[in-house]
């Protein structure tokens, strides 16, 4: 399978093999359970539907209930389509579940998230402008100001794109090539290098 769905748990480190202290992400992450298969012919695409976590029935629609119920399994509170499968993904069928054991030690993933939301921020904090210390070109006493933002009288308005104060995180982001340092099969977990977006305890998908 092209990849799952899972959970951060948060960050902590290990050794490695040479004593250097790497920090790392903990992730758990499925078992997922494929409640779909998308076809050419039939949806215009090709893709496999995956669901991980339970959800409980009083807080699920009927609908949704049904779906999960093609394949055989309970309510599931997330879904994720991973489009493009390969042959031997292709033949995966309703209700077939994939844990952590589809990836290797050493392999390279990507992890998409949501990163943490910030807020309304200034430039300082969302583009990492000079402020305090290093005064930005434009500005007088207020050093974590953005300054100057316009031309002069041509063209006489303000450049698209320019970068201003506003909301910041909150956003659909991937980290790439992370390596994948422990699989723990009886814990779902995988524990990747570096960090990846999100919160502790916020979704997580994880490609190959």
């Amino acid at each position: 399978m092209e990849g799952l769905i899972g959970k951060k748990l948060g960050m902590t480190s290990i050794f490695d093999a040479s004593g250097k202290k790497v920090a790392c992400t903990v992730i758990e992450a499925g078992p997922c359970v494929v409640t779909q298969v998308k076809t050419e012919s039939r949806d215009g695409y090709k893709a496999i539907q995956m669901a991980w976590g339970d959800k409980k029935a009083k807080h699920t629609t009927a609908a949704i209930t049904g779906h999960c119920a093609k394949a055989n399994t309970g309510a599931k509170a997330h879904f994720v389509e991973f489009r493009n499968p390969d042959e031997a993904e292709a033949s995966a069928k309703l209700g077939d579940s994939y844990d952590v054991s589809i990836f290797e030690l050493g392999q390279y993933v990507d992890v998409i998230g949501k990163s943490k939301g910030k807020g309304f921020q200034g430039v300082v904090k969302r583009h990492g402008f000079g402020g305090v210390g290093q005064a930005t070109h434009g500005q007088h006493n207020r050093l974590r100001a953005p300054g100057s933002i316009g031309a002069c009288s041509f063209p006489a308005r303000v450049f698209k794109g320019i970068r201003m104060a506003g909301r910041t995180g909150g956003d659909r982001v991937m980290a790439v090539n992370l390596e994948v340092l422990q699989i723990v099969p009886e814990k779902n977990l995988l524990v990747v290098k570096g960090s990846i977006p999100g919160h502790n305890g916020s979704i997580v998908v994880v490609e190959r």
